[in-house]
């Protein structure tokens, strides 16, 4: 008899997984893969990785599926990013990037049996991804699986990513908190992007931050000195609940077992990976 999956363990699985997809938008490598492309600042660059599965989409499709960049910001850079490059240039350059990435700060790790391992159990896991209402996901499932183990982990990790993405964006909606509210929100559980990243990378001014926190104190879920209230606390537990709900398939398929060996691999490797510098200091927080 298999033991029962617990109600979280998905989720514990994911914040072990995300930021090994994720670390490649804030290294070196890729910085310098996409300048070559012509994309040679921060936000064209990222606009251009993670849309180039959906293809050469326009800035609403963007605004659309990432929900909290302001669209101004994205409609600055695409859709002419697709001018500079075209979105299998940019896909095989994300790729080259990840790959001097991961071998940077992971060194012999990436060629372990435990690197084999964890790609075998995320790709399982992502076996029972479903594409209906998920356009991130669904996009990047139509992509091949690299040969080597620690890019078939990372694209593994990147569908675990979009999927649960694209569950939380669900969420965020029927909870009733426009794109700005979820940040400022999200900044006051300090788990979240600090005020300063999320203003200098979502294109939102100061002013609307503050507008929006002032939203949120009106329905009561932030008081006068912009921390969470009871309320907002319960809030924000209730979207990663919703989110949890909607994202249990992969972790049922995989099973309990599977789950926390792959949370126990995917642990290993991001410790080594923080130890290496893999985000910023200042990146999560509530400064």
């Amino acid at each position: 008899m298999t033991s029962p999956l617990h109600p979280r363990a998905g989720r514990r699985c994911q914040n072990m997984l995300n930021p090994l997809h994720s670390a490649h938008y804030f290294a070196p490598e890729y910085a310098k893969e996409m300048a070559a492309l012509g994309l040679d600042s921060w936000s064209p660059a990222y606009f251009a990785g993670r849309s180039a599965a959906m293809g050469a989409v326009g800035a609403g499709t963007v605004a659309a599926t990432y929900y909290n960049f302001k669209y101004e910001l994205i409609a600055r850079h695409v859709p002419a990013i697709w001018e500079k490059a075209s979105p299998d240039a940019v896909l095989a350059a994300r790729l080259r990037a990840v790959d001097g990435n991961l071998r940077r700060m992971l060194g012999d790790g990436v060629d372990s049996p435990e690197m084999a391992e964890a790609a075998r159990l995320a790709l399982t896991a992502a076996e029972a991804c479903t594409r209906h209402a998920r356009p991130l996901y669904a996009a990047h499932a139509d992509l091949p699986v690299p040969d080597q183990p620690h890019l078939a982990l990372w694209h593994a990790a990147t569908l675990l990513r979009e999927h649960r993405g694209d569950g939380h964006i669900a969420a965020l909606l029927a909870a009733g908190l426009d794109p700005l509210e979820a940040l400022v929100s999200h900044t006051a559980t300090g788990k979240g992007f600090t005020s300063k990243w999320a203003l200098d990378t979502r294109g939102w001014t100061r002013e609307e931050w503050d507008a929006a926190a002032v939203r949120l104190k009106d329905r009561g879920l932030l008081d006068a000195e912009g921390e969470l209230t009871e309320a907002g606390t319960e809030l924000r537990k209730d979207l990663e609940e919703s989110t949890d709900r909607m994202d249990t398939a992969p972790y049922e398929h995989l099973g309990a077992a599977g789950v926390e060996r792959l949370t126990e691999l995917a642990s290993g490797f991001l410790m080594t990976a923080l130890g290496a510098g893999a985000f910023p200091a200042d990146l999560i927080g509530k400064g």
